[in-house]
């Protein structure tokens, strides 16, 4: 995390810092609406909203808006609403709007009655119009989109006034009632702000108030073929909320004089806009236009597809939402734009699983063990601690028995330098159960795969004693063959393999850098039993594997489907590949 992000410090409600610290300095909206409280402006409430746009499913940068927004009405004894702004019917669904009613309230988070949508408002915003066109505040414009983004200049060169910027207000009264009442065709008229085509803030170069569409909206149905711009729609509908602290994203910071300016005209209600930088995650893209190419495109198997930082992705995936409020108040709030490693929210996951994830025994990738000097008719149930940072869950049993399944990578048959588990001749020991060694390796006759191992347990050691005081270096989790459940196991890795997606050479297409081992599947994996009572999302800890949820979708009567959600920190496997690339000494 770069140093302009980690500065701002403080939780988005202010909350404790990590590992139980002290609560760290107000971060500068909390400063602003303390401020606001001495002073008596809005007296003394505190109203916010979250205001998503229909037009697809909300992601991790949501999350941190959400939490941001209901946590500082719930810190200041205030409001909080959920507000549409459907305001572009062509790209807007009701799949999207429940969608994202769901994942509100999975983050934990309760609008109450306070569900809004800026459709609600359409036929104010429509008679405020017509109070900015009698003012001279506003004029219908018969130039196209092409000859208005032409007119309107560049950061070095102003503007031009439109040819129809000085018309009369009783035309352009006639003219924008015939616009609502479908007599023009789509883009053929606009109705614009008349503000000032000279000013060095291109937003305030007379913007587009209202475009023709003849298109159903997913609410008013065909009621309306013209439909407020964003711009125009979100300041009044904060407004007609009485909301006093708009809180948006800092690519609005420029676009805040135009807010100010139409509610100033209007002499209405008038929030302060303030402005915090969005959440950027490594080796993801953040933006819907983006996500939605990646769904449609098939790259991915949805919106919901666990490799996705959409918030039902994440859920599928196995990430609680203590977990994602928790990566939201670590993170903080900033004024400055910055990019979050992906480690921190595989962090946030690691901290809550670890307290409430039961652990368990699975295998992955299995290798068959015969334990020789043990009878084929015996089996040991074994005391396994259900979850050591938890003592009230208390101990199950696992079966122990004759033929074993260990993971193919804990035995080599020429093991590397620091290499503690299984091997020809070596100790080590199974969780829970004995010391085991190492006697014979049986081989594919073809292939020359190892197959098989045959070993030798220390009676003595069964059930975790060890009675001489011999020490073994090495413990490997195991389950027994003629128990085991089978199941299938879903790895997941970053999306994409550069950290910043986006950085990518001209004309090159970003789905380029897409990571093309972001998912592994494998199958005929095997558990321990007591997972045949494991429902959907529930979540575990595979025993040095990783923290793992049962999928929502894909699992059901006769096959079980484990996501992996985050591995666990050390993992022989990385440390093996950083030797791999590391440079000799």
């Amino acid at each position: 995390m770069t140093s302009s992000q980690g500065s701002a410090g403080g939780g988005a409600a202010g909350g404790p810092g990590r590992g139980g610290a002290p609560p760290e300095a107000a971060n500068f909206i909390q400063a602003i609406i303390r401020e606001h409280e001495k002073s008596g402006r809005f007296g003394g409430r505190v109203h916010t909203r979250f205001p998503p746009e229909p037009n697809g499913y909300l992601h991790i940068g949501h999350a941190k808006s959400i939490c941001l927004n209901f946590g500082v009405a719930q810190e200041f004894g205030g409001l909080c609403n959920l507000r549409f702004d459907d305001t572009n019917p062509t790209k807007e669904e009701v799949e999207y709007v429940e969608s994202i009613e769901e994942s509100v309230r999975w983050l934990g988070f309760d609008w109450e009655e306070r569900l809004f949508f800026a459709s609600d408002y359409f036929d104010q915003l429509y008679a405020w119009a017509v109070q900015l066109v009698r003012q001279g505040d506003a004029y219908v414009c018969d130039l196209s989109a092409d000859e208005i983004r032409e007119h309107r200049g560049t950061l070095t060169r102003p503007g031009r006034n439109s040819p129809y910027r000085d018309r009369p207000v009783a035309e352009n009264l006639d003219l924008f009632e015939r616009m609502q009442a479908g007599e023009f065709a789509d883009g053929s008229r606009t109705l614009r702000a008349r503000i000032d085509m000279a000013s060095p803030n291109l937003n305030m170069r007379d913007p587009v108030m209202y475009r023709i569409l003849h298109a159903s909206h997913h609410r008013t149905g065909d009621r309306w073929c013209i439909y407020p711009t964003y711009d125009y729609a979100h300041g009044q509908s904060d407004s007609i909320e009485g909301i006093t602290h708009s809180i948006c994203t800092l690519e609005f910071e420029n676009h805040r004089p135009l807010y100010d300016w139409y509610l100033e005209r209007l002499g209405i209600h008038h929030p302060q806009q303030i402005e915090f930088a969005r959440l950027n995650l490594s080796h993801t893209v953040m933006s819907k236009r983006k996500l939605l190419r990646l769904v449609e495109e098939g790259r991915v198997s949805g919106w919901d597809d666990p490799r996705l930082p959409t918030l039902v992705g994440l859920r599928r995936r196995g990430y609680t939402p203590q977990s994602i409020r928790a990566f939201c108040a670590r993170i903080g709030v900033a004024k400055f734009n910055s990019t979050i490693d992906m480690s921190w929210l595989e962090d946030a996951a690691r901290d809550d699983l670890n307290a409430r994830a039961p652990r368990v025994l699975g295998v992955l990738r299995p290798l068959r063990v015969v334990l020789t000097n043990l009878p084929e008719d015996r089996v040991v149930e074994l005391d396994a601690v259900n979850n050591p940072e938890d003592p009230a869950a208390g101990t199950r049993k696992v079966p122990f028995s004759r033929v074993l399944c260990i993971e193919q990578d804990d035995f080599r048959e020429d093991p590397p330098p620091k290499f503690f588990r299984l091997a020809p001749g070596r100790e080590v020991r199974l969780r829970y159960a004995c010391i085991i060694k190492c006697e014979e390796v049986v081989k594919d006759a073809g292939s020359g795969a190892v197959v098989e191992l045959r070993c030798t347990y220390d009676p003595a050691t069964l059930g975790g004693r060890a009675p001489d005081g011999r020490k073994v270096k090495g413990t490997i989790h195991w389950v027994s063959s003629a128990h085991a459940l089978p199941a299938e196991a879903r790895l997941y890795d970053h999306l994409f393999l550069k950290p910043d997606p986006e950085d990518v050479a001209a004309g090159e297409a970003f789905a380029a850098g897409l990571n093309p081992d972001s998912l592994q599947v494998l199958r005929g994996c095997l558990v321990e039993p007591s997972l045949a009572s494991a429902a959907p999302g529930d979540h575990f800890q595979f025993e040095r594997l990783g923290y793992f949820c049962v999928d929502p979708l894909d699992s059901g009567p006769g096959r079980t489907v484990f996501n992996r959600t985050v591995t666990l920190r050390d993992s022989w496997a990385k440390v093996e590949k950083k030797q791999a690339v590391a440079p000799p000494p």
